[in-house]
């Protein structure tokens, strides 16, 4: 009988390319997904260690599993990812039953090591060097961990994939506890991206979303040539069954004129940017240790508007960042209202133990004016990007289909042949409409009839479609 594996996963789109590649790992040695703990042999968290409530959230779900292990303990639970390198073993102290502690950058190891405690080997721990317990040399390659097997069970849809073209960070933002769990930046190089995304093109793919922690810092050199973001992208662009390559997240003091270019005159290139800003004030930025300016920032929203003027621009916020005055939060709104941009992720500070922020700066803005401050934001934001998707009324726009919408899962009828479908167009905007389950994995054109904050509703174009529809570069 096929032993059987859950896996819950918490975090960024690196969390979930991570689980891909575990899940594909065990799928060799035999398991089988389930969906519950109960029938489980081996339950495993994949976690985020970005804002406490993410590691609130994981040690809950280990709390549950306690009488669990006790009635059967040859079940094997694991902790990977970011929280699994940051805490180690605090996760033993926390939770004893725990078997698996594992990093990010070991996650390649985790058949092995579920093999070993099956065998009576006992808990299980393997994480990288931390940043100061080695030489640079050293320490990347304890956070190597380039697995090419994928499981396409685990995607979203079928019909996407993320490809890891980096790992690690060296920006060291203040509140961020990235550089310390995920290691130092390091390029993947371009002829394995390369063969990873062809085999998914082949495989049916049709959209790649390209990922790395600050994605357009990208820079491998081999020899005497370097191979920038730009020139990955151009090579990409050249797979036949490819249709759209998107990227996230990038750093704004690498938004370079050669990528806006690339990102300009390629047609899979979805124009498509999310750039957080984090804040609007001088002041909070240099607390955070972003590196860059707010005069920088508007210069290079400045230079996407002007090279690539139809580009959907997404940014992060985090409000109540040590020492932010009111007066600061006002600038980040400003930044918010001049900029316009497409949607923004809005977080309050998190303080993270570890990071130079939890050392350097008190964590001094109370948690209801955190909380007043993050709704407010988000109520601007809502009300621009309304304003801003009403204008697609009306209009035509290529959309790839993703699959069942959130409301035909939450009435029952995604397993229906007729229901109401979800995609995205060239610029990340979602578009819903009633369909049938053969056009998933299609790219169609849909005729936009409504739209407010966050979906636009359509109607797929059909032959009787008027001529008053006109295309979008959407």
């Amino acid at each position: 009988m096929a032993k059987k594996l859950y896996i819950e996963t918490v975090g960024c789109q690196m969390n979930v390319l991570d689980s891909e590649l575990v899940v594909a790992s065990l799928r060799k040695q035999g398991y089988e997904l389930t969906d519950n703990t109960t029938d489980a042999d081996t339950i495993l968290f994949n976690t985020c260690s970005v804002r406490q409530h993410a590691e609130d959230k994981i040690y809950s779900a280990l709390g549950r599993l306690k009488n669990a292990k006790q009635t059967h303990p040859h079940k094997v639970i694991g902790v990977l990812g970011c929280m699994a390198q940051k805490d180690q073993r605090l996760i033993f102290e926390r939770a004893p039953y725990v078997d698996l502690i594992v990093g990010p950058g070991q996650l390649h190891q985790v058949p092995d090591l579920i093999a070993g405690i099956e065998a009576g080997g006992g808990p299980q721990m393997e994480v990288s060097l931390g940043r100061k317990e080695g030489s640079r040399q050293q320490i990347e390659r304890s956070h190597e961990s380039f697995d090419p097997l994928r499981d396409a069970a685990m995607r979203p849809t079928p019909y996407q994939a993320y490809v890891r073209i980096m790992i690690g960070c060296d920006k060291f933002c203040t509140y961020c506890i990235v550089p310390s769990v995920r290691g130092p930046e390091q390029s993947r190089p371009p002829s394995e991206i390369l063969i990873e995304a062809q085999k998914l093109a082949s495989e049916g793919c049709k959209e790649i979303i390209l990922l790395g922690q600050t994605v357009n810092s990208y820079r491998y050199k081999e020899g005497d040539r370097t191979t920038r973001m730009s020139d990955l992208l151009v090579s990409l662009s050249e797979i036949d069954g490819l249709e759209r390559i998107k990227f996230v997240t990038n750093y704004p003091k690498d938004m370079t004129d050669d990528l806006l270019t690339a990102v300009r005159d390629l047609p899979k290139c979805a124009k498509y940017l999310h750039v957080p800003a984090q804040s609007g004030s001088n002041s909070v930025l240099e607390r955070m240790k972003r590196g860059y300016s707010i005069e920088d920032y508007r210069e290079m929203m400045e230079r996407i508007r002007s090279i690539v003027p139809d580009a959907a621009v997404t940014s992060d916020f985090i409000v109540g960042f040590c020492g932010e005055t009111e007066d600061d939060f006002q600038l980040t709104c400003k930044l918010v209202h001049e900029q316009r941009f497409k949607n923004s992720f809005i977080f309050k500070y998190s303080e993270r133990p570890g990071t130079r922020g939890a050392d350097l700066f008190p964590d001094d803005v109370p948690e209801e004016v955190k909380k007043r401050r993050n709704n407010e934001l988000l109520a601007m934001q809502n009300v621009i990007s309304e304003v801003d998707n009403q204008p697609f009324i009306g209009r035509q726009v290529e959309v790839l289909i993703e699959g069942p919408s959130k409301a035909s899962e939450r009435q029952g009828t995604a397993d229906s042949e007729q229901l109401q479908l979800t995609g995205r167009t060239m610029c990340d905007r979602i578009v819903v409409f009633d369909g049938n389950r053969r056009q998933i994995g299609q790219t169609l054109p849909i005729a936009i009839y409504d739209a407010n904050a966050h979906t636009l509703f359509g109607a797929v174009v059909t032959q009787h479609v008027g001529p008053e529809l006109f295309s979008l570069g959407a």
